[in-house]
């Protein structure tokens, strides 16, 4: 799959390689509409402030980039549940839609054409003044009794609260390609792998074969988790947004079963060029 005519993007920026003087950081934000100038400014921590500024600006520059639709002319809102998606209709790609997330020294952003795209990146920090066990015990509700036996069994303290992690960005990234809010039941969901590939998911107890998850170690510290699905799993305020909701079997297969894309580095300074 040729990425200029798929619409797929996988992309990444390091922040900690960005360090804007006060005139650097007001020129990238300068480049946003004024609500989400205004979004940023919000933010007390200057590393909030500059996660918030790339996941913006990365959302804008991959509009531009692959939609080839002005700055100044794209339009993202979000529904009710907090789901951003592009207003613009597009003929090229009518069910264009993306999903970022930010953690540790990572922002990043995932596009898919047609399917839906939920992306996580999880920073694995170690718990202060408690054992992993004890701090992954605070998340045994979201777990199941499936999961929680993968996860304790995993092997030292730093084994188990990796293998937490890569639990958990699963599930967000799921919840974040249906465009579900924070209420939604994570015990609900359970993952299943060998040796984490082929990962599958069960939904209230029953296998789901309309998606696919893939887990990337970004470096020894960092994970990032794809979910690709069926457009007809979205929440209903977000499934309004899609053009295309019904897909039939075969290329909704295709779709899902194409190899995964790595993902591409970017500089801030690279996606603020992308602009011109």
């Amino acid at each position: 799959m040729v990425e200029e005519e798929s619409g797929v993007r996988r992309w990444l920026v390091d922040i900690t390689r960005w360090r804007p003087s006060p005139a650097q950081f007001h020129a990238a934000a300068a480049l946003l509409p004024p609500h989400d100038r205004a979004a940023i400014t919000r933010f007390v921590k200057e590393d909030d402030r500059k996660r918030a500024l790339v996941s913006r600006l990365l959302q804008y520059s991959l509009l531009h980039h692959v939609l080839r639709i002005p700055f100044q002319r794209i339009d993202i809102c979000r529904t009710i549940e907090g789901k951003p998606y592009l207003q613009n209709k597009n003929v090229t790609f009518p069910n264009f839609n993306f999903n970022t997330s930010h953690q540790g020294d990572y922002v990043g952003i995932a596009s898919e054409p047609l399917c839906l795209v939920g992306l996580d990146i999880v920073s694995i920090s170690k718990p202060q003044g408690e054992t992993a066990t004890e701090f992954i015990n605070n998340f045994s509700s979201y777990l199941t009794d499936h999961e929680w036996n993968c996860i304790i069994r995993a092997g030292t303290p730093d084994e188990v609260l990796t293998e937490f992690y890569r639990y958990w960005c699963l599930k967000e990234a799921f919840v974040k390609a249906i465009g579900a809010g924070v209420g939604f039941g994570l015990h609900r969901l359970e993952f299943h792998h060998v040796n984490w590939s082929n990962i599958y998911i069960r939904i209230d107890g029953e296998e789901s074969k309309k998606w696919r998850f893939s887990l990337f170690k970004l470096d020894g510290m960092h994970l990032a988790s794809i979910a690709k699905g069926h457009p007809e799993d979205a929440v209903n305020s977000y499934k309004k947004t899609l053009p295309n909701v019904i897909m039939e079997k075969e290329p909704l297969r295709a779709l899902l079963e194409a190899p995964e894309e790595p993902f591409t580095l970017w500089t801030v300074e690279q996606l603020t060029e992308l602009q011109d």
